[in-house]
């Protein structure tokens, strides 16, 4: 009986307490209301010059490719709760976090690779969005390559950021697209389970140009920047909530966040990734159709092959994935250029308060408007861009690994055993990559 009384009092205590309230609370929030940055980040991932890479591969290379998409996506998650976290517990960006702990020539060397590869990206996207456009619905792409931008920066300039995040967290859905088209397309059993888990290694510098593009299109830089700043977007945008640095103890709850949201949002990711480059090595592959420059041109040639369904989704997809990545692409550009020169920033702020963060934020998006409509080839560019990717990523990931185990940047948060092997493990591959591809090329 004085045991049972007991009992009962423990649990009216814990009723009681501010602490159990709170993480009842948090118990109860469906799924997708606690999946937020990470979601983002991974389905931006797959955006329309992403797409464009993967069907190359796919096209070029059959299964040969699929077990890379495996392969990276325990190291894309370990990187980018990297970025997370170090944006969560410091209360800045990365950019911000680079300029108090290293050399000012590094990070301006780092900001300025971003900015230029993240403008190509832009114009890239761009550019697939409205040729997809034009192969549904007809008309000129360029008109609707200039509609797209002018929609994605109102939502980003006049839309407050509350209420434009779940925008984007819904444009995520857009990448089902993508599995519905292997599932109107014939998969033979064999050759998928042979290029998913046996690798078909090749030292061909195409090849392995190929798999550069595909690792640097899969852990790309923006990606780095912009999942820290909303992890930072976040924090400032809810009332109560501070850098863990100086709030340890809002750590636990936050820190299973971000790792629920990451993985979800890198699983989810690779899923298209893997379900675009298989769809395209069943149809493009095996018909002989293997120069695919854009992502336009990929949907466009599913039709006589897979039927107008196919060609359907995934014309659809990249519009829908564009939306959702043209802001991220833009907004990673200016929080990392507004950080370097300590400019007021954020999506949270209006125009007057933050100029120059929306200054960069349309820069990059009106020359990537420029890129398509001056007749120069992004298209072409691209698979150029994704290597460049490839390649600055290795420093970038480098010193966040490094600000990611320093006490006097992370405080009691520097990461553990297990994040550290994962991310030096991914800097050390995409090392090895670049290098292979240019020692052979």
């Amino acid at each position: 009986m004085l045991s049972c009384i007991r009992k009962l009092v423990r649990c009216k205590i814990a009723r009681l307490s501010p602490e159990s309230e709170n993480e009842t609370e948090r118990a109860r929030v469906p799924l997708i209301k606690k999946l937020g940055p990470g979601l983002i980040t991974g389905a931006a991932d797959d955006d329309p010059s992403g797409i464009a890479t993967y069907s190359q591969a796919g096209a070029q290379y059959g299964y040969g490719l699929l077990w890379s998409v495996l392969f990276t996506t325990p190291l894309m998650i370990g990187i980018q709760v990297v970025s997370a976290r170090i944006g969560r517990v410091t209360g800045h960006g990365l950019a911000a976090n680079i300029r108090e702990h290293f050399p000012r020539p590094l990070l301006y060397f780092i900001v300025t690779l971003l900015l230029v590869a993240n403008t190509i990206n832009i114009a890239a996207d761009l550019g697939a969005m409205g040729d997809a456009l034009a192969l549904v619905a007809g008309g000129e792409s360029e008109i609707y390559e200039v509609l797209f931008a002018l929609v994605s920066l109102t939502l980003q300039i006049f839309v407050p950021f509350p209420r434009y995040a779940p925008i984007l967290k819904w444009l995520t859905f857009a990448l089902f697209a993508y599995v519905g088209t292997v599932l109107v397309v014939h998969v033979p059993l064999q050759e998928l389970l042979l290029g998913t888990f046996v690798p078909a290694l090749s030292f061909d510098a195409h090849y392995l140009a190929i798999f550069v593009a595909v690792l640097g299109t899969t852990i790309s830089p923006y990606l780095f920047f912009w999942q820290a700043s909303q992890e930072v977007e976040e924090q400032r945008a809810t009332p109560g909530h501070e850098p863990l640095r100086e709030a340890p103890e809002q750590a636990r709850s936050h820190l299973a966040r971000i790792k629920t949201d990451t993985i979800i949002g890198m699983v989810y990711s690779n899923l298209i990734a893997f379900c675009i480059m298989l769809t395209t090595a069943v149809t493009l592959q095996a018909a002989g159709v293997t120069d695919i420059s854009s992502a336009a041109q990929a949907a466009d040639a599913l039709r006589p092959l897979a039927g107008d369904l196919a060609f359907l989704l995934f014309a659809l997809g990249i519009i829908g994935t564009g939306l959702l990545a043209v802001p991220v692409l833009a907004g990673s550009a200016a929080y990392a250029v507004s950080e370097t020169f300590r400019w007021p920033i954020g999506l949270g702020l209006t125009l007057a308060q933050a100029r120059g963060f929306y200054a960069i934020l349309t820069v990059a998006t009106v020359l990537g408007i420029g890129i398509d409509l001056s007749g120069v080839d992004s298209m072409k560019m691209l698979i150029w861009s994704a290597i460049v990717n490839g390649v600055i990523s290795v420093p970038i990931m480098g010193v966040m690994m490094r600000l990611a185990v320093n006490p006097a940047v992370m405080g009691p948060f520097v990461v553990g055993r297990r994040l550290r092997i994962l991310g030096w493990l991914a800097v050390a591959v995409m090392a090895l990559a670049a290098i292979a591809m240019f020692w052979l090329m």
